[in-house]
């Protein structure tokens, strides 16, 4: 088959359109063409009154090899790519079982794939299953009560299950392993949309479903699930070339875990066990990260500043928006994580501590669209000298938040035009703001560094030049937004090992090597693939 991309029609297009514009780009008659397949549609909506959709077909032909031989210039005609995924290993006898340490999109697919081959992995993970975790993470939106081991940070899912569920990155895999992920959540329950819409996504309550059917199919192939375990310890030891490597986990329940190959999937949030590997001398250095607020706007007035007269079209659904700016003062202040008819959610899983992020259902169907609203931050500047102070410096904001919400989970929150003007809020206007349990109108200066305050008041009327509406005086901001990336990189080896820790293997969005579902998955599928070498490896 040949793959055909950048193939241009309008949004309105009838349906033959599509199989005309393939035999016109090709030049050939119908009766060449076999058939056709969608593999992806986006659209290019620059000029709103001509908004095109974007295709990318799978075209099965008569005479094939004449055809691209036609079109050997053209790098929009290619053979198809073969993306099916094969396992690099199979577990022999007797294969010792590896250890998954938390259970969000990458330790979710380390383990599916360790299962799939055979290994029959244990997943751990200091929170609850993904029904019981989601009741828990509704008490802290209705009633202002937080589990500090079961909230939207932590338990089966990981902060992925309370997002947009977005499903693209801009990661490039030449071993499409994204296609994998987007296979195994379409059997688990996606909508088998993802597999082809450019900018896929399937919201929380689906999400709830498939991880629960993720589960049982690792379960269905041995492998093995226990709750409410967090590791407070690793067991680390030369061996006899004097390699350092983890011979086992200390447990909170104080049982002891004997294992000798450990994927660390613990997220971007898990800060507790950040310090007890650094304490134990695995190799971690700071990284770089953002903060800010959540920002909100009527997503009527998005749809119609992208899309202007086919705003509410059923193709192009609710629009979407990237933004960036770069200050006078050095710093970038960027749209991060935007959610189209959503609600901005409570995200702290520290007491005393207050932190946002956005949700979106599949439906993105809500009043508001959010995003981040974030200033790009960086060690050597901001938080130079030790590896964890990135950790320090979102806990003192998001405590500064904590205090001007009311110290009691709500979050503080200032009209846009209050903001810029440099004056606190006292009520908040025609934006309604979606945050639960509540916010309170304050002055957000007081809840993040001046120079944060000062490049976003750059940035904002700049923003409003490129998107109508941005810089409303009504619109709502609430903070604080700390949790955009992991502050610290537990860096790897070619082999995904840590740098000093023998059979540990640092995945995903808490090692730093991920930033969001898709990626993080992706990650995860590697770092099963370099488990499962190692110990052939072994044998």
């Amino acid at each position: 088959m040949l793959r055909l991309t950048n193939l241009l029609l309008p949004l309105h297009h009838a349906d033959e359109s599509l199989p005309a514009a393939i035999r016109a780009r090709l030049r050939i008659t119908p009766r060449d063409l076999v058939r056709h397949h969608v593999v992806r549609r986006g659209h290019d909506a620059r000029d709103k009154a001509d908004i095109r959709l974007v295709y990318t077909v799978d075209v099965a032909l008569r005479n094939e090899a004449a055809v691209l031989a036609r079109h050997a210039k053209d790098r929009n005609v290619q053979r198809t790519p073969d993306t099916g995924y094969r396992h690099v290993a199979r577990a022999p006898a007797g294969a010792p079982r590896p250890v998954v340490v938390g259970a969000g999109p990458c330790g979710l697919f380390a383990g599916l794939i360790l299962a799939q081959m055979g290994y029959r992995p244990i997943i751990l993970d200091r929170g609850k299953v993904v029904r019981e975790r989601t009741k828990d993470t509704w008490g802290l939106w209705r009633r202002s009560v937080l589990d500090p081991e079961s909230n939207v940070q932590f338990g089966e899912g990981g902060a992925g299950t309370f997002s947009d569920g977005k499903l693209y990155s801009r990661i490039k895999d030449p071993r499409h392993l994204d296609r994998k992920v987007l296979t195994e959540f379409v059997k688990a329950g996606a909508p088998p949309e993802i597999l082809t819409e450019a900018h896929p996504h399937i919201g929380t309550f689906r999400l709830v479903t498939m991880v629960e059917s993720m589960r049982a199919s690792i379960e269905a192939l041995g492998g093995e699930y226990r709750f409410g375990q967090r590791v407070d310890g690793v067991h680390l030891e030369p061996d006899a070339d004097g390699v350092r490597r983890i011979r086992g986990l200390h447990l909170h329940t104080g049982d002891y875990l004997e294992v000798d190959r450990v994927v660390l999937a613990i997220g971007h949030s898990a800060r507790d066990t950040f310090g007890m590997l650094h304490a134990a001398g695995v190799h971690v250095e700071a990284k770089p990260f953002s903060l800010g607020v959540r920002i909100e706007h009527p997503q009527s007035w998005i749809d119609r500043a992208r899309f202007g007269a086919n705003a509410g079209h059923p193709v192009l659904g609710a629009a979407e928006y990237h933004l960036s700016h770069h200050c006078a003062n050095g710093r970038t202040v960027y749209s991060f994580c935007m959610c189209p008819g959503g609600t901005v959610v409570a995200a702290t899983s520290e007491e005393g501590r207050v932190a946002t992020n956005g949700m979106s259902q599949y439906s993105r169907n809500e009043r508001n669209a959010n995003s981040g609203l974030v200033v790009a931050i960086d060690p050597a500047r901001d938080y130079p000298g030790d590896p964890l102070a990135g950790l320090s410096l979102q806990r003192y904001w998001e405590a500064k938040a904590f205090v001007a919400g009311g110290s009691n989970y709500h979050a503080p929150a200032q009209r846009l035009g209050d903001f810029l003007a440099g004056r606190p809020s006292t009520s908040l206007g025609s934006v309604v703001p979606s945050y639960r349990p509540g916010v309170r109108p304050t002055d957000l200066a007081e809840c993040l560094p001046y120079f944060a305050v000062t490049a976003m008041r750059e940035a904002l009327p700049a923003f409003g030049r490129q998107i109508a509406g941005y810089d409303h005086p009504d619109v709502v901001m609430t903070g604080v937004e700390t949790r955009t990336s992991s502050p610290v990189r537990f860096t790897r080896g070619a082999d995904y090992q840590s740098l000093n820790t023998a059979g540990l293997f640092p995945a995903g969005e808490g090692a730093g090597y991920a930033g969001g579902i898709l990626s993080a998955a992706v990650d995860g599928i590697k770092v099963a693939e370099a488990v499962a070498l190692s110990l052939c490896a072994r044998g």
